[in-house]
């Protein structure tokens, strides 16, 4: 076991030297890292470890931003709609807010950008119809019963993690504000600040940057039981303020308004597609963060330290698959994960050290609110449910390293935790070791996942799995980032410039109008007639739930007339249907991974239903020139449904999976490394089981304990 010493990070924590020495030896770290509200005492830092120190170079600067009000973070926010009964109407634009969160900006620079609507005609009120005083805003000239908002820019003074923290992990220390570095002020103050603080920390080897500049949006709401009512990990609403819309203007020649950001109310959703102004103003920031970041990146590298990035709270502008990224000069990439495709985000990033933070947390609840490491709870059992989630993705693609965060001493009275980590560590150690010695074999099959944002949303939607769960493509992603096929992800413009050539097949997932879907991108009928050539000239496609849905075409779904099957959207009233014999699938079919959906319908005879519910097919497969098409009516993950998915598309691309390892039951997974003449087995299910599992070269039958992960190296 020399091997296992390294490539983990503990959180250490001043009080606790001697709980942090042990667990640092049990679990095999070379490096000890604090965490929020916690200090490595000199016990601990010149104990011959690497240091990681964490800052959030925005927030702890309270006293700055009390003196530099003007530097503090902003966004654009809606009031509620007022109905008016008459003539007049009065607004108060926070009521409902958290307004331990917001505070109104109301500056002669603010003030340029707010707005009053006429929601019902759908109209902006002049300005000279509305006044502000004594924090109500009141319209004159109403249209009786029409209702009506304000939008209205205001300062954020509460940082959002910090109130999550407080919230929800009872914290009762100062609440911690935001400063922007767009605020000339500020970005000089913030420079000067870690040049102070580098050379006051001389134990560090590691700045570890709790992301940068920029929260994901999370809007609190004052009545507790919506206590969130907008949240979205990938949204620019917090990047906002009267400088930056300035500087955007100054640049592109033309001005935003509050209701490009805002837009009825329903903001900068990642799942909708984006419009023109939206994409020039992500490409805005985006450019905005990557040169400050440089900045603080060079500042770090001039104290002889590394910068790693933490991926997650204030990431964004930061994408790893953005265009910028890689021009920060980042030394490492830190995620969380509590899925397959979180592993799979972090570990093809360009940056030279990919680590992992696991879950659970060390905190004494989740983010889901129920008891971790406190009475009632069992992170043991978080640990391995998440870690089932992480192995199959380590073994495609691995990382360097894996940690914790949290409070270290929290661990004390979880004997089966550690036990449980020890376990995980020694996994980990081995899928290293394996890929260090060449990489696993794979399908040569190429799967394009394609969508509005194509790579730069790469292996995500918006948000972790437990946030997106209800979306098919998520659980896509998630049953990908395990099976041995390449996969890349695509825009529309980028298929429509004939990037399908060299992929073998096409994956399209979403609701009608949603980004991921395509929505109107599918009016273009360049882009249906480029499908369409790729399936015809020998591609395989693969729909699912209402992939390309857009109204006013000839079909629902744009991608109806490869697919063979629509869904009604009230356009087939008065025709009638298909009828059809549900046929038996060349593979196992996972039922419980499909959708029952209504409106189903076949569109074409020669469509064959190898999955229905109550009549309507869910799952179905035609031949289109010389390629395939198949349609799931939903996909939810489980290991049965990765496996069902992974024979369906070998089934459409006629691949016969001798180049890789593949297990011949569906919650049995195994990937061969050829260097070391390895076989990595698993077993997905908490029953044992015997499965057949071929390999390049030969075959082996297993007995596989619930949950077991075994090593078989062949002679």
């Amino acid at each position: 076991m020399k091997e296992k010493r390294g490539h983990f990070t503990l959180p250490g924590e001043a009080g606790y030297e001697e709980l942090t020495l042990r667990l640092a030896k049990t679990w095999g770290a070379d490096v000890i890292r604090d965490s929020d509200g916690t200090k490595l005492s000199p016990e601990i830092a010149q104990a011959g470890y690497r240091i990681y120190s964490t800052i959030c170079i925005i927030r702890e600067h309270n006293e700055f931003a009390a003196a530099h009000p003007d530097a503090q973070q902003q966004c654009f926010l809606m009031s509620d709609p007022v109905t008016a009964e008459g003539p007049e109407v009065r607004i108060s634009p926070l009521e409902g807010y958290f307004t331990e969160q917001f505070e109104i900006n109301d500056r002669p620079e603010a003030m340029e950008y707010w707005e009053v609507w006429d929601r019902t005609a759908g109209v902006r009120v002049p300005r000279e119809q509305w006044t502000w005083a004594d924090g109500t805003v009141t319209v004159s000239g109403c249209a009786p019963y029409h209702r009506y908002t304000v939008s209205f820019l205001c300062w954020r003074i509460w940082e959002e993690i910090n109130m999550y923290n407080h919230t929800t992990n009872h914290w009762t220390s100062e609440h911690l504000r935001q400063l922007d570095p767009r605020h000339p002020e500020a970005w000089k103050f913030l420079q000067e600040w870690l040049e102070n603080w580098c050379a006051e920390n001389p134990q560090t080897d590691v700045v570890r940057l709790t992301s940068l500049f920029y929260n994901f949006v999370w809007i609190f709401g004052a009545d507790p039981r919506r206590r969130t009512r907008f949240t979205d990990w990938g949204s620019y609403d917090f990047t906002v303020s009267p400088v930056a819309l300035k500087a955007f203007e100054a640049e592109y020649g033309y001005a935003l308004t509050a209701e490009d950001f805002l837009q009825r109310g329903r903001l900068q959703a990642t799942h909708r597609p984006p419009t023109p102004a939206k994409r020039d103003y992500m490409d805005f920031i985006q450019r905005f963060v990557a040169e400050k970041a440089r900045t603080l990146v060079e500042i770090i590298h001039r104290h002889g330290k590394q910068a790693y990035v933490f991926y997650d709270d204030s990431w964004v502008g930061m994408e790893p698959y953005g265009k910028y990224f890689a021009s920060i000069g980042f030394d490492g990439l830190i995620k969380c994960v509590f899925s397959g495709f979180e592993c799979r985000l972090c570990a093809g990033a360009e940056v030279p050290v990919h680590e992992l933070r696991f879950h659970p947390y060390l905190f004494p609840v989740g983010l889901g609110g129920l008891p971790t490491f406190m009475e009632g709870g069992h992170p043991e059992k978080d640990a391995l449910d998440y870690w089932l989630h992480v192995r199959r993705a380590l073994l495609r693609q691995c990382v360097d390293r894996i940690g914790l965060g949290g409070y270290l001493h929290l661990t004390q009275g979880f004997p089966a935790f550690v036990d449980t980590m020890t376990e995980i560590t020694d996994q980990f150690h081995r899928i290293r070791g394996l890929h260090a010695q060449g990489a696993p074999a794979a399908l040569p099959l190429r799967v394009a996942v394609v969508h509005t944002w194509g790579r730069l949303r790469s292996w995500t939607l918006s948000g972790h799995f437990h946030e997106t769960d209800g979306n098919a493509l998520i659980h896509i992603n998630e049953a990908l980032s395990g099976l041995p096929v390449e996969v890349e992800f695509l825009s529309h413009e980028e298929v429509r410039g004939g990037a399908l050539k060299g992929f073998d097949l096409m994956i399209c997932a979403g609701r009608a109008g949603d980004a991921w879907s395509g929505g109107d991108a599918w009016k273009d009928p360049e882009l249906t007639a480029e499908v369409t050539r790729f399936v015809y000239e020998g591609g395989a496609l693969i729909g699912v739930n209402e992939p390309g849905a857009v109204p006013g075409g000839d079909t629902f779904l744009a991608l109806a007339p490869l697919l063979g099957v629509d869904v009604d959207d009230g356009r087939y009233a008065c025709h009638g249907e298909w009828s059809f014999e549900t046929e038996e699938a060349p593979f196992p079919v996972a039922a419980e991974a499909l959708a029952e959906k209504p409106g189903v319908r076949l569109t074409a005879g020669d469509t064959r239903v190898w999955a229905a519910a109550g009549g309507v097919p869910q799952l179905t497969c035609r031949a289109c020139g010389r390629g395939r098409a198949a349609y799931l009516s939903g996909f939810a993950y489980s290991p049965a449904a990765a496996s069902m998915l992974l024979r369906l598309m070998m089934t459409l691309t006629g691949k016969t999976g001798e180049e890789a390892a593949l297990a011949d039951h569906p919650l049995a997974e195994a990937a061969w490394f050829p260097g070391s003449r390895t076989l990595a087995a698993l077993n997905n299910g908490e029953a044992p089981l015997e499965t057949e599992i071929s390999y390049p070269g030969g075959k082996i039958r297993l007995a596989l304990k619930p949950l077991e992960m075994r090593f078989v190296t062949m002679e």
